[in-house]
């Protein structure tokens, strides 16, 4: 029987958290009484999360199907290999640390049946470190003004998607994506609900600064050309003032002579502009480095093996 609902779950060296995760999820998925898979996608772990996934799969043969990719690449990359074979008309997102209890999933599938075709998600109770609940708010706001959208937690990977946004989202072979934000630039009926995020309990989180950072460029470089626009206009200011700032010290020469006051304070203005230059090239080979993975034309993620039901019942 063809599956209503198909659950895509990246892991990456999740071992410790993997019993737990099938344990919640499973039954909540049989309680709903509608056919179902769970799509797992092994992402390159170095530990016993594909042994793990492969005894899920020998247990629930019918609903259960393996993706194994040949190294790591990366969270989204990974849940777009699973978007390439789901199955289901209703597809749903899910983390496999357990901070989002499989039980909410049943909400979400109550929104689409309602007519949403994209149904996102914002943590209530948010159990992070504080430095991580304020900066996200922080890149919510500054993303939202400058990609233009209106989500209202980035960072929430439990969502629900329609299959014709999955469609969209498959045709789109950008090398880099952030699948959130290209599922609601594509909406037409979209909504937003709370769920419950509880402390990780096991294993350690796979975003750290620097890769939270890389993610954050990656989605504003991704859906707006607006960072590029700011730095040409600080560049077209600071210009202007260093010519202002360049005349005065002529005239001041020519009136008053040679002197050596204020010699650290233009070493200072030069750091300034300096910082400035260097920041406006990292911006701009944001957008070269895009470009440069756009034209290779590499593809996003390559499959070791699928373990799946060999009848395709």
């Amino acid at each position: 029987m063809k599956p209503e609902i198909s659950i895509v779950i990246p892991a990456y060296n999740e071992e410790e958290s993997l019993p737990a995760l099938f344990e919640e999820l499973y039954p909540v998925m049989e309680q709903m009484g509608r056919p179902f898979e769970i799509i797992f996608i092994n992402d390159g772990s170095k530990d016993k999360t594909l042994g793990l996934l492969y005894d899920f799969y020998k247990a629930h043969p019918k609903e259960v199907r393996v993706i194994d990719l040949n190294g790591n690449f990366g969270q989204h990359m990974a849940i777009m290999a699973g978007f390439d074979y789901v199955l289901g008309d209703k597809i749903i997102t899910l983390d496999a640390d357990l901070q989002n209890p499989p039980a909410e999933i049943p909400k979400l599938v109550a929104e689409m049946d309602a007519g949403h075709d994209v149904v996102g998600t914002y943590r209530v109770g948010r159990q992070d470190p504080i430095f991580r609940k304020v900066a996200s708010k922080i890149v919510n706001k500054i993303t939202n003004k400058i990609a233009r959208l209106n989500i209202s937690d980035y960072g929430c990977m439990l969502r629900g998607y329609d299959r014709r946004i999955i469609d969209i989202i498959n045709v789109s072979k950008e090398s880099t994506t952030f699948i959130p934000a290209l599922g609601q630039k594509f909406a037409a009926n979209p909504i937003e609900i709370p769920v419950a995020h509880r402390e990780r309990e096991m294993g350690e989180s796979k975003y750290g600064l620097f890769q939270l950072i890389r993610l954050n460029f990656d989605l504003m470089t991704s859906f707006s050309i607006i960072p590029l626009q700011m730095v040409t206009m600080a560049g077209m200011v600071v210009s202007f003032l260093s010519f202002i700032l360049v005349c005065y010290m002529l005239l001041r020469r020519l009136i008053l002579g040679p002197e050596v006051e204020g010699v650290f304070t233009l070493m200072a203005i030069q750091f300034l502009l300096t910082g400035i230059v260097l920041f406006s090239l990292g911006i701009a080979g944001e957008y070269m480095g895009r470009i440069y993975r756009e034209v290779s034309r590499r593809p996003r993620y390559a499959v070791r093996k699928i373990f799946e039901d060999e009848n395709g019942e």
